[in-house]
Order: C-alpha cells, then structure tokens, then sequence
C-alpha cells in the first residue's frame, strides 16, 4: 500500500473520529451549564490543524518517500502520540472537547496522565504532529506546523488556564 495512503488514513480517518466526539462533548457539556471563555484561538485551530497535515502529505507526495528508519521513527512516534492523546481523551471523558468549555464549580481532573503533566494532549499534538512530518519526509511544512501550531496551542493554554483559575489575567 502506498505510504501517503497510509498517511491519509492514520492522520484524517481519527481526526474526523475525534471531531465527532469533540461535536457530541460540547453538546453535553453546554447542557450542562458549561462556559466558553473569551479569547480563544478555537477557530483558527479548527482550519489550522488539518491544514498542517494536509502541507505536510503534499510535501510527502513530492519527495515521494519510502518506508526508512525515519518513516518508522515517525510512526512510532505517531502512535506513541496518539496513545497518549486518548489516555486523555478517556480520563476527560465527556469534559475533552476542541473547544475549552469549563463547567462552573467541577474539580480540576488530576487523574490519568494529568497526575504527570498539566496538559497531556497538547503533548500528544506535538507528538502527532512530528511523527506526522517524518512518516512523510516533511522536512519543510513539518517544523513550520510544529512551531505554528505551537504558538496556537500557547495562546489556547493561556486562555484555558485562566478559565480554570490556573492563571491571573
């Protein structure tokens, strides 16, 4: 099977996947009074993500690259990334969503690998997004993701640790 194949189907068929739970988490918790702070970079993530995917198997496709010691550095990676992301997802439950949406008066989640790490699928992005870059040999788009997406994810942290009483103003 054609590597980009692959790629295509490890990066999108789980990203859709995760919208649709991030979608019916919303719902669930804006019916159950949560709030959504001002200020955040939501939208911009919401085209941004994928996008950085979508550059980064378009420069796979020109440099057409074969299955190396990076490609499976990068799938390694990909999937440690993904594990790591859905141990989040799992301990989240209904509260993982794309969008920061706080439930008034609900304790912090200290379980899970938020008893490691203050934000473990942030981590988990980073990660998706290396590994991503070196399963398709992105040399170029894969840093300019990290480091864009990065910057969103700072500002989207800002945001969501203020909301959680984490950070001043």
């Amino acid at each position: 099977m054609n590597l980009l194949i692959v790629y295509a189907t490890v990066v999108f068929v789980p990203m859709l996947l995760e919208a649709l739970l991030s979608r019916r988490n919303e719902q669930a918790l804006r019916s159950r009074g949560a709030i959504e702070p001002p200020g955040d970079v939501y939208r911009l993530m919401l085209i941004a993500y994928p996008a950085a995917f979508l550059l980064m198997l378009l420069e796979g496709g020109y440099r057409d690259p074969h299955i190396d010691v990076v490609v499976t550095a990068g799938f390694t990676i990909f999937v440690a990334a993904k594990l790591l992301k859905y141990w989040a997802v799992t301990t989240l439950g209904e509260r993982w969503t794309y969008r920061v949406l706080v439930l008034p008066d609900v304790p912090l989640v200290a379980s899970g690998p938020y008893r490691l790490l203050r934000h473990p699928n942030y981590l988990a992005v980073v990660g998706e997004l290396v590994g991503a870059a070196l399963l398709v040999h992105a040399f170029v788009t894969g840093p300019v993701a990290v480091l864009g997406f990065g910057a969103l994810m700072l500002a989207r942290i800002r945001v969501e640790e203020r909301a959680l009483g984490l950070r001043s103003s």
